[in-house]
């Protein structure tokens, strides 16, 4: 068909399979090896691609509530393991993805129903992840709290989602990689890295059941590197 966007090569699970491999990098690279710099840099890979395939599993999952579940159950578990261990109370990007895919649903349920309700929905729903993720950071400033990636790596993304084709939801990426950069400075803007992939992507899930690997993985990964930090 004349004007139509060729397709990239890269399916989903091979996407997923790069940002595990990067996120484990990041993690062995901070809790582990911080002397050894490129571990972290690879790192900054995660974070886009896994931003990405939850805007596309928000698109395409057949259970919503199942797949919010999920991830908010994980998130809550890591972050009661969190403050056990470390007394931190610094909130993972689960907790960034779940409040994304809460803010998705809100506004998903508002342009269903488009009445004076779903629209109070929408924007009582926004307005509590912005005090969750801008405001308590605020009020909490005696402590570590904070959202990893914040209320711009949540917007991330929901602009992806909201985006219509590949190539607007690639362009929504690199707006907010950039101004994600800008924000956290440092190594943050090799998260650029990531656009080259993000444009082969081919829109396909790919071969292989990969549903719940990324729920089995988080964990267990954080606690062999934890298990390795403490005999080293």
């Amino acid at each position: 068909m004349a004007g139509e966007q060729p397709k990239g090569f890269i399916s989903g699970n091979q996407l997923k399979i790069i940002a595990l491999v990067a996120m484990t990098c990041d993690h062995m690279g901070k809790q582990l090896f911080p002397q050894i710099g490129w571990l972290q840099i690879v790192g900054r890979l995660a974070f886009p691609i896994f931003a990405y395939m939850i805007a596309e599993g928000c698109a395409y999952t057949k259970n919503r509530k199942k797949y919010l579940a999920q991830m908010a159950i994980l998130g809550f578990l890591c972050q009661v393991v969190y403050f056990i261990a470390m007394g931190s109370l610094y909130q993972s990007v689960l907790v960034a993805f779940s409040l994304a895919i809460v803010l998705i649903y809100a506004i998903d349920y508002a342009r269903t129903r488009r009445d004076i309700w779903g629209g109070y929905v929408a924007v009582t729903t926004f307005g509590l992840v912005w005090f969750v993720s801008v405001g308590l950071p605020f009020i909490l400033d005696r402590t570590d709290y904070s959202i990893d990636y914040g209320f711009t790596g949540i917007l991330l993304i929901v602009g992806i989602y909201l985006a219509k084709g590949r190539v607007w939801k690639w362009i929504v990426a690199t707006v907010f990689l950039i101004v994600l950069s800008m924000n956290l400075g440092g190594i943050q803007w090799y998260s650029l890295m990531a656009l080259p992939l993000l444009a082969l992507y081919s829109g396909q899930r790919g071969k292989g059941g990969m549903k719940h690997l990324f729920y089995v993985y988080y964990p267990l990964h954080l606690a062999c590197i934890y298990g390795l930090s403490l005999l080293l």
